[in-house]
């Protein structure tokens, strides 16, 4: 499953937030520290495992009547059609029952927007971007600040 992408205003909101943490000004770095901020709330999302920015997704399950958990999580929402088992656990966990594979659409995401983020979750972006900003040249390694704020947000799941 590839996620989609993040919308426009929070990459832009995360540019502005990086930006004036690195104290640029004007707009000449701004393609730049856009990517850098894509990839910053891909990776935060990587590894906290979770949908930060709410958005849709779409899934292909096979679940052969088993109970299958959705990729993202927390789910608000699931549209998987008729003759097709759904549920949202307590935990936000998205559950597809079906008799064979089925292709799922559901919402998932903690935050509406970039303001909506938990602080450390945003810092963590933020500091990550100008971590990637600065060292674009010799790839040296995140601060290791960056996952202390990122691992209490941590979802880890148990393989059967």
């Amino acid at each position: 499953m590839d996620s989609p992408p993040f919308p426009s205003a929070v990459i832009e909101a995360a540019r502005e937030a990086a930006k004036a943490h690195l104290r640029i000004a004007g707009a000449s770095e701004d393609a730049l520290i856009e990517g850098l901020a894509a990839s910053a709330l891909a990776l935060a999302e990587a590894f906290t495992g979770t949908a930060l920015i709410a958005r849709d997704f779409s899934e292909d399950v096979e679940s052969k009547r088993h109970w299958k958990a959705l990729t993202m999580a927390p789910v608000t929402e699931i549209d998987a059609g008729i003759d097709v088992a759904i549920d949202i656990d307590t935990q936000g966990l998205g559950w597809v029952r079906a008799s064979g594979r089925v292709t799922v659409g559901y919402r998932a995401g903690t935050a509406a927007g970039w303001g909506d983020l938990p602080p450390p979750i945003a810092t963590g972006v933020v500091l990550l971007v100008a971590h990637l900003f600065d060292h674009r040249e010799n790839g040296l390694a995140p601060p290791a600040a960056v996952s202390a704020l990122w691992r209490p947000w941590r979802r880890v799941r148990l393989a059967a």
